[in-house]
């Protein structure tokens, strides 16, 4: 069984032979009663059971944030649960609940994991042997948008966990204001405030709202919807400038927010494409590969193409194909954040059992 515990929503659901079966069930999380959280849990679960051919062997589900993952307690800096910061031994109760093991991992740890394995990884190395590019990756940054700004990273196949299970972005600096955490930009809060800030709207919009607000379907002001999208993009792409510069691989963007890429990608292309300058008056650029957008088909056809060119071997009459370019590609998740999620959790309890 598996779950994609959002902070506002509990997403419950099986799989089997790597493919989901039945349907899956949205329950609403109360992160901020610990009670009734616990209880939705159970519930939720047992639902499940109770729609399944034939028991389940394991529950392996996803979690938002740092935690002590690997011993199954949810405990610290938990934004999207508050209740849960002093400590909760949730694995060790479903294990007791439920009598199968109990694996608990973060949430954009397993949607990077799930995409790595079914979604954008594959996809894009297919549409570049189609190509007929030869490059080929192996690597997976993946970045959810939503209540916060969750990161996993999988590096030749494998998940990284880290040390302590803190493998994280959300804490970095805002680019606009360092003295402020990176998630405050890129979050739903984050949409929220920078519109209200721009227009004085007063109403209660949530990002939806926004977005048809920039389409012109609902009333309000079209260039500050926009703008809102666009400064998320900017303060994302700093961040995720950072991130590929540490762990080079494709990147993948998920996560509900993630539906209005057409405003925010612009800028968040266009920070990571930035230059930065040393002290001595020299400029390079920010990241040290050339960015891609690889949802858009004229840019997918540049980062497929590459500069490759053939370059003798000395001393005989060989040639080798030789690209020089440095390059990594964006990507809006196609298979969804809780789909990928599901199969990440999948795949982290197969590798565990």
């Amino acid at each position: 069984m598996t779950l994609d515990a959002g902070g506002t929503n509990f997403v419950f659901g099986a799989m089997c032979s790597g493919k989901p079966i039945g349907k899956s069930l949205t329950l609403p999380s109360s992160a901020h009663d610990l009670d009734l959280c616990l209880n939705t849990l159970i519930s939720g679960f047992e639902q499940i059971i109770r729609e399944l051919p034939e028991p389940p062997v394991a529950i392996s589900f996803a979690f938002p944030g740092p935690a002590d993952y690997r011993n199954g307690v949810i405990g610290g800096y938990l934004p999207n649960f508050p209740s849960f910061r002093d400590g909760v031994a949730l694995g060790p109760m479903l294990e007791s609940k439920f009598g199968i093991p109990v694996f608990i991992n973060n949430d954009a740890d397993l949607f990077a994991y799930g995409e790595a394995i079914g979604g954008a990884l594959p996809r894009i190395n297919r549409k570049l042997a189609e190509a007929g590019s030869q490059k080929r990756y192996r690597n997976m940054l993946g970045f959810t948008f939503g209540t916060g700004f969750g990161f996993g990273f999988v590096m030749d196949g494998k998940l990284n966990l880290g040390d302590n299970s803190c493998v994280e972005t959300f804490c970095l600096k805002h680019r606009d204001h360092p003295e402020f955490i990176v998630e405050d930009g890129v979050a739903i809060r984050a949409v929220k405030r920078v519109y209200r800030e721009l227009t004085g709207d007063d109403r209660e919009l949530e990002p939806k709202d926004i977005f048809d607000i920039a389409e012109g379907v609902l009333d309000g002001n079209a260039n500050a919807a926009k703008e809102a999208f666009a400064t998320l993009g900017r303060v994302a792409g700093d961040a995720m400038a950072t991130a590929v510069t540490l762990m080079d691989g494709l990147i993948v963007i998920g996560g509900g927010l993630s539906a209005a890429s057409k405003y925010f990608m612009p800028a968040l292309i266009s920070e990571m494409r930035s230059r930065i300058r040393t002290m001595s008056g020299d400029e390079l650029n920010r990241v040290q590969m050339n960015v891609y957008n690889l949802d858009d088909e004229a840019d997918f056809k540049k980062f497929a193409s590459g500069s490759s060119t053939k370059i003798k071997v000395y001393g005989t009459d060989k040639e080798v194909v030789y690209d020089p370019e440095k390059r990594v590609g964006i990507t809006i998740s196609d298979i969804g954040a809780s789909n990928a999620v599901s199969l990440g959790a999948y795949h982290y309890a197969i590798d565990n059992i």
